[in-house]
């Protein structure tokens, strides 16, 4: 996916970015760099021979175009140098780069430096080495006796303000986008870190089709596969002793799961799914991601292999989910609750051409006049100072709030009736942001609420819905009509009051050694009718 032009072309297509925008095939066989994908898109006005001056570094990279025409970039730093003359090339080669996507009145662009206003990598490690501590318990006892302080630990780790601070970051970045119409471009070291978390956030927010089984699959290729995220090192994959593992993939993960945890009926697929695809992070069979970048999978499985004598790496896709779950674990991975977007007949198609092809919660706010020219030099300057490793981040504001702009944004935002097909904005104020207790809890059976918590929940309003849906199809059915839509809750969650909150991972009882979705294969968990019939088990927790 994402590895031909076509696949490039259908995307532009789709979010209606072909007209300033197009694919190009200069780093075709990786001729130009290996850290790029052999295809990916650019602004029109961009020559091929600019994208080689500097190996592909210092060139505007297309991720998402918004309804309105704006669109979201990235940029990777070009080399730094000492030379002065070296140095002016590098100028007048950003300044004519500045020009393809800031033509003012009528495009303007933001500059988000990543690399010197934001998380840094160092951050996210440190954070997370508390945070997963926290959850490697040894014993029942272990598990009281830090349970007094767990808050505080979990605190100090910083991890939920990590995510906080990502999601937030994200709103900014949509506000430029939705309200200001303005280009906004991610800058970063080598693009491919917090660029692809922020670029996919914001496409998770704003685009529907990023919400659905499919979207989501697509936006993982496009923007982390193909974007170059370094999996092998990241992860940390070949232990080695010299390197230490940067979940910046599972933390957009963990990002996601808070929108999917606010907003259940907006997304096709459940935490369930985010949960294994975190675990398949970590599976070695999958090529997905166990690679550094497009050419390194090329090279190591066949397609480019230097070595006529070795053979390639032949591993699998993690998308098929086949490999590892049977048909009835897989309906764990789908929303019931979700319903596609209607689609719109001839006529209203017709009726409604020249409107945004998204209608979003929060209509667009009054254009606002252009700024004053020296605005625009300034920004230019600010683009290559920060390209040319010459940073200004005392000029940038850091606080933690969000800026006026979008906090107006996002205030009127949550002020109206979310529409689940539209713009979708986190809650980020501290109750709101909450630990992913399915992926990090699943192991601990202390941490369990047998036939609580939501999944209870979940099976008791998918059993209402199967109700209030017999009924109407028997009304219908007198006046000799069908029901086009079906609402059927998971065979496994109609006893939730057999269930644990950390279903299905977790077991149905504290001694079980099975748990309802093993890796292994749905057969070693036996039939649906014999979990049904299994005994509730009351475990007494002492004073407690």
């Amino acid at each position: 996916m994402f590895d031909t032009p076509k696949d490039w072309c259908w995307e532009l297509e789709r979010t209606k970015g072909s007209v300033k925008y197009k694919t190009v095939s200069v780093n075709e066989g990786y001729r130009v760099c290996d850290r790029l994908p052999a295809y990916f898109v650019v602004p029109t006005p961009l020559l091929e021979d600019d994208v080689k001056r500097f190996q592909g570094r210092g060139i505007p990279i297309w991720c998402w175009s918004c309804h309105n025409g704006s669109a979201l970039l990235k940029m990777s730093a070009l080399p730094k140098e000492q030379d002065d003359s070296a140095l002016q090339i590098q100028k007048s080669f950003l300044d004519g780069i500045y020009k393809t996507i800031h033509r003012p009145p009528y495009e303007m662009v933001k500059t988000e430096d990543l690399s010197s206003n934001f998380l840094s990598l160092q951050e996210i490690q440190s954070s997370y080495c508390k945070f997963k501590q926290l959850f490697l318990i040894d014993s029942s006892s272990e598990f009281w006796d830090t349970d007094v302080k767990w808050f505080s630990l979990l605190e100090s780790s910083g991890w939920l303000d990590i995510i906080r601070r990502c999601l937030k970051r994200a709103i900014e970045i949509i506000e430029c986008l939705e309200a200001q119409n303005m280009n906004v471009l991610l800058l970063e070291e080598n693009a491919s870190d917090l660029c692809c978390l922020l670029s996919s956030l914001v496409q998770v927010m704003m685009d529907a089709h990023c919400r659905t089984w499919t979207g989501f699959q697509s936006l993982i290729q496009k923007e982390w596969v193909m974007g170059g995220h370094s999996f092998l090192d990241r992860c940390n994959h070949l232990h080695q002793s010299d390197k230490e593992e940067v979940p910046v993939f599972l933390l957009f993960l963990d990002c996601v799961w808070q929108l999917v945890h606010q907003h259940p009926p907006a997304f096709e697929f459940t935490e369930t799914y985010l949960t294994v695809l975190s675990d398949s992070l970590y599976i070695p069979i999958f090529s997905t991601f166990f690679f550094n970048s497009p050419h390194q999978k090329d090279t190591n499985m066949g397609r480019e292999s230097l070595d006529a004598q070795s053979k390639p790496l032949t591993l699998l896709t993690v998308w098929d989910w086949s490999v590892q779950f049977e048909p009835k674990a897989q309906t764990l991975l789908r929303n019931p609750l979700y319903v596609e977007k209607p689609k719109l007949d001839k006529g209203q198609r017709k009726g409604s051409r020249f409107k945004h092809q998204r209608q979003l919660s929060l209509p667009l706010t009054q254009s606002k006049s252009s700024p004053k020219r020296g605005f625009f030099r300034e920004e230019t300057d600010h683009l290559i100072k920060n390209l040319l490793g010459k940073r200004i981040s005392k000029l940038i504001n850091s606080s933690d709030d969000l800026q006026d702009n979008s906090r107006e944004f996002y205030d009127n935002w949550h002020s109206k009736p979310t529409d689940y097909h539209g713009l979708l904005l986190p809650h980020i104020e501290g109750p709101e942001i909450k630990v992913w207790a399915q992926r990090y809890l699943r192991w601990i059976p202390e941490a369990q609420i047998l036939g609580g918590g939501r999944v209870a929940t979940m099976g008791k309003l998918l059993e209402m819905m199967e109700e209030v849906q017999s009924l109407q199809e028997k009304i219908e059915a007198r006046h000799h009509r069908q029901e086009a839509i079906h609402v059927q809750a998971p065979g496994l969650l109609r006893n939730s009051a057999r269930l644990s909150s950390l279903f299905p991972f977790a077991m149905h009882q504290r001694h079980s050694a099975k748990p309802v979705l093993p890796t292994s294969g749905w057969k070693a968990l036996g039939g649906e009718d014999d979990l049904a019939k299994r005994e509730d088990e009351f475990v007494d927790l002492g004073d407690v």
